[in-house]
């Protein structure tokens, strides 16, 4: 795609308004940190939650009625947060390097007239972002797409570019950060993967169906001041753009809502990959190893349909098995049929309050879409896939639920498990002995007794960081964890603990060390740096 040109509806800046633009937002104190100051924690956080009320409290007095805030994010916030209007003199003071007769040309913001006091509204989103990942926090950045129902109060058009959502963010935090030669971020929407993609990465292609969202992304990247050539967009349907070339890292939020294909349900671009119930995800883990060089790594979110009669692993798990490559899934959520259809009727800006006949109707055209595939409930999660390095290894085959509280960010984490598992892979069981294990610095150590008795019922090890989990270990695993301080070979302190325990060496090892592997793969003990 041409810099500057817009596809329909899309502002359109050419480098020199891109500069002028970056310039004034930061001058202004755009950032997520000068937001969150001016609004207030209050306020800060009713928006959020889509709440905007007390966000427009905050930010009174913009609209030619009070005192002109100029200088700081207010007339900025009112305008691409909000969606409210604001005095032409109040964005003028907020854009004076671009101005406001430029940035209407543009495509960013529409005016009533040309006096002083006349209302300017936004006709894009335009926000602070800066999300940390495995890199830590990036510089300021800011993303462009479609305003959201909070600001227009109308339900989406159906090729609606959505701009940073929960989703969003929790794939650029569980993310593998490694340096890269070649990312692919498929499906890229506004862009939010490929700027956390360009930090650790020599280039990166972008793809996207929509010439709308290819077009807010190339915004998006360039108000980044990302080196030219950085990040190329690419339109087109899932692998098809990039058929026969190849990728160290795929990142992908993909389409992937299920929505009935029926008359009277529409249909969004930036959810809805066009195939029936969870097909495009399916689609996209079966054959996203076409794509991937030995050892590259493709991470991505979906929702897969739990059958009747079936465990929710299953179908995801047939998926994995036929894709042949290293695979470790994490479901994060399970729901109903009734709620994944309230999410997503309620997402397109459809609510019962507002439109009643249309919401008993897709309600029901949801419930019937699911109960003609004996779906009972609805998974969502993150999938990382990665083609191995060196044929004839152990393949990962790794799926569980994990619903509780994670300490972002996970890329490190999801780093280190692929990382234990292909260490452990390496080692016997007299390799693992000679090797000096250190627990791991956010583990700590729970014991429950009950008054009067010698020794604990109960040890429990705890994960202070990544996913957080909790370990019921016996008395011999307890032992040899707290024994692991990197000065002894794991071997010399299973044979300590079968002479301690009476149980001898032989019988303690085949206790402790296949729990020993289980505590390294998920972080709770270290293997020695190689």
């Amino acid at each position: 795609m041409t810099p500057g040109v817009p596809a329909p509806d899309v502002p359109g800046l050419d480098d020199a308004g891109v500069e002028r633009l970056r310039a004034d937002l930061t001058a202004a104190g755009y950032t997520v940190d000068g937001v969150e100051e001016l609004l207030g924690p209050v306020a800060s956080a009713a928006l959020h939650r889509g709440e905007a009320v007390p966000a427009l409290r905050a930010t009174a007095g913009l609209d030619g009625t009070g005192v002109t805030r100029a200088g700081g994010p207010a007339a900025l916030v009112r305008a691409f947060l909000l969606g409210a209007d604001v005095a032409r003199r109040d964005l003028a003071a907020a854009l004076p390097t671009l101005g406001v007769d430029a940035a209407v040309a543009a495509g960013l913001l529409e005016v009533a007239g040309q006096g002083r006091d006349d209302a300017v509204r936004a006709r894009v989103d335009l926000r602070p972002y800066a999300v940390e990942d495995g890199l830590g926090a990036p510089a300021d950045w800011w993303v462009v797409s479609d305003l959201g129902e909070l600001a227009t109060g109308r339900a989406l058009r159906t090729d609606h570019v959505l701009g940073v959502g929960g989703a969003s963010a929790l794939l650029a935090q569980a993310t593998v950060r490694t340096p890269r030669e070649r990312v692919l971020d498929l499906g890229t929407g506004c862009g939010v993967q490929a700027l956390h993609a360009a930090r650790h990465a020599r280039t990166v292609v972008a793809t996207d169906i929509s010439s709308r969202a290819l077009a807010f992304a190339g915004l998006t990247t360039r108000l980044a001041g990302l080196p030219a050539g950085t990040v190329e967009l690419r339109r087109g349907s899932l692998l098809e753009p990039v058929a026969d070339e190849r990728f160290d890292l795929v990142v992908s939020n993909p389409p992937f809502v299920i929505t009935p294909r029926v008359p009277g349900v529409p249909a969004y671009e930036y959810r809805d990959g066009g195939r029936a119930g969870d097909a495009i995800v399916q689609e996209l883990v079966e054959g996203i190893g076409d794509v991937l060089v030995p050892g590259g790594v493709a991470q991505l979110l979906g929702n897969w349909e739990v059958h009747r009669g079936e465990e929710w692993h299953e179908r995801i798990g047939a998926w994995v098995d036929a894709a042949g490559l290293d695979a470790w899934v994490v479901q994060r959520d399970l729901l109903d049929p009734a709620q994944y259809a309230e999410m997503w009727i309620r997402d397109g800006g459809t609510t019962p309050e507002g439109d009643r006949a249309a919401w008993r109707a897709r309600y029901g055209a949801w419930l019937d879409d699911f109960a003609a595939r004996g779906v009972e409930a609805v998974g969502f999660g993150i999938v990382t896939l990665r083609r191995p390095a060196v044929p004839g290894g152990t393949r990962l085959r790794r799926l569980e639920e994990v619903t509780g509280t994670v300490q972002q960010p996970l890329g490190p984490v999801v780093a280190a498990v692929l990382a234990a598992h292909d260490a452990l892979d390496a080692l016997d069981d007299d390799a693992l002995a000679a090797q000096r294990l250190v627990v791991a610095p956010d583990v700590t150590e729970e014991r429950y007794l009950t008054p009067g008795d010698a020794d604990p019922r109960v040890v429990l090890l705890r994960q202070g960081g990544g996913f957080g989990r909790t370990v019921q270990v016996g008395t011999a695993v307890a032992g040899f964890v707290g024994a692991c301080d990197g000065e002894l070979a794991a071997g010399r302190i299973v044979a300590a603990l079968g002479e301690l325990l009476g149980t001898g060496t032989a019988a303690t090892a085949a206790e402790v060390l296949p729990r020993v592997r289980d505590l390294v793969r998920d972080g709770l003990l270290l293997l020695p740096a190689r």
